[in-house]
């Protein structure tokens, strides 16, 4: 066995059929072998069809590789397969699993793999540590059925797991769980970089912020809009979803919920039991979930830790694209309207001076500062579209390197002027949405303008404080 762990990949063939016989119960034949089919997560391989045990061989190879984290971000990954997560293991209870892990040459440190599933010291950890142009090869019996993690146990272990080695394995039990009609992978972690979110270039490890427990990203499937776009997860009004969740970490839990979607079922910490109607679960670090719901109707289910600012600024967000035919019965289109007139105040104006309903605030005597449209700006648009004015993916449209400010500056002073509720595309992406009105004089209007303009779009002065008071006049 030393040799064969030293020296070349071929072993799967003839070390399966050797293993296999040493591996059946005195008396009975030996195990048929199955060579598992590993597929690209949020990818699931088939459900397992067969009703007694075999003798699973996997191969899993580690890959370090560089690729995009984030759009213009790009980060050295160190991967089970490829992917981040590694590629799922689906077995049986009662098989026995023949795994073959290999290190290429090209890769520069030595890894390994602890998988939850197993029964026994490290779980694999000892018997597979190898250096790259290397493998090998440890068998076990999946003895228990359930939703497990396995990662890289290699020291310092925190840093192989934040640079991507994790996945799941998946042991089913006996009498498998009902049939759905779409499977889902999904796994959260963190990532932990020397320059910021989306910075941009190749981004560093940072292991200091990863001992501080301070990720620079927090991901589904180990990219920033990972589950988005044409890569959202997609699926029928009326179909039944199962996702099989986990949390690689190597430090954070995870709330996950589905925003505009309600947990039919909820198997906890991936276990044979489940609880009904859960709007939120909770998954630690190392651990699992196997959630089941039905969307009803058509529209974008939204993916997030619903610890929000990981959603919302660290980038642990995907959709689920749902087609099929409105329900109004169930959930209906919205009807916005104005509240009404202005509640009366206690100073009146003098006869002849009534103020029109639109009237620009008041504004100060001495004039804006030259930092003024940036001070607008922090106090009044970076919660939504963010300190580096790129908005968030699917909920607020980017005001950098923005069409609707480079061509259409007018527009959006006129949504600052009276707000707005409704569809509007920037930069080709389409989003829906509500703006209100601010409460923001001429002045303040077109500072903050032409600050965005200046600042994030390398453009020039967009719009006048003239042209702003006759866009209010316009709108009395």
């Amino acid at each position: 066995m030393k040799r064969l762990l030293k020296n070349g990949f071929p072993l799967s063939g003839v070390l399966a059929a050797a293993l296999s016989c040493l591996a059946a119960p005195a008396g009975a034949g030996p195990l048929p072998i199955v060579h598992q089919a590993l597929v690209a997560p949020p990818m699931m391989p088939p459900p397992i069809t067969r009703k007694t045990p075999a003798r699973v061989v996997v191969d899993l190879t580690v890959e370090e590789v560089e690729r995009e984290i984030a759009p213009g971000s790009r980060y050295m990954f160190w991967t089970f397969g490829g992917t981040v997560p590694g590629k799922m293991i689906r077995v049986r209870t009662g098989d026995t699993v023949e795994l073959h892990l290999k290190n290429l040459a090209s890769n520069k440190l030595p890894h390994n793999i602890d998988l939850h599933a197993v029964t026994g010291p490290g779980g694999g950890a000892p018997q597979t540590l190898v250096a790259p142009g290397n493998q090998a090869v440890f068998s076990f019996k999946a003895l228990n059925p359930g939703l497990y993690v396995y990662h890289c146990a290699t020291a310092p272990v925190g840093m192989h797991i934040a640079n991507g080695m994790y996945g799941m394995i998946l042991v089913e039990p006996e009498k498998p769980l009902p049939k759905v009609d779409r499977e889902y992978y999904v796994m959260q972690g963190e990532f932990y970089t020397g320059t910021g979110y989306r910075a941009g270039g190749l981004q560093p490890f940072d292991m200091q912020k990863a001992i501080d427990e301070k990720p620079t990203y927090v991901l589904f499937n180990g990219a920033d809009r990972a589950l988005a776009g044409n890569k959202a997860l997609t699926a029928k009004a009326g179909e039944k979803v199962r996702i099989y969740f986990g949390v690689g970490g190597p430090n954070l839990a995870s709330s996950f919920h589905i925003i505009g979607a309600i947990f039919d079922k909820v198997y906890s910490e991936g276990s044979a039991h489940f609880q009904r109607n859960v709007q939120t679960t909770m998954v630690p670090a190392g651990g699992s979930a196997i959630v089941e719901f039905t969307p009803r109707v058509p529209g974008s289910l939204t993916l997030v830790d619903h610890s929000l600012t990981r959603a919302f600024n660290k980038g642990a967000i995907g959709l689920l694209t749902v087609s099929g035919p409105d329900r109004p019965d169930i959930y209906s289109k919205g009807v916005i309207s104005a509240l009404g007139a202005a509640s009366p105040v206690s100073v009146k104006p003098s006869p002849g001076e009534d103020a029109p309903v639109n009237a620009e605030p008041p504004q100060a005597h001495e004039a804006a500062p030259a930092d003024h449209g940036r001070a607008v700006f922090s106090k009044n648009c970076v919660v939504c579209h963010q300190a580096n004015a790129q908005g968030l993916d699917g909920v607020f449209p980017p005001l950098a390197n923005s069409d609707l400010i480079q061509k259409r500056p007018l527009e959006a002073a006129r949504i600052i002027l009276g707000g707005r509720a409704g569809p509007i595309t920037v930069n080709g992406v389409n989003y829906n949405g509500v703006m209100p009105a601010l409460d923001l004089s001429d002045q303040e209007v077109a500072d903050v303008l032409n600050y965005v303009s200046t600042q994030f779009n390398h453009g020039k002065p967009v719009v006048t404080v003239d042209e702003v008071k006759t866009l209010r006049a316009q709108r009395q």
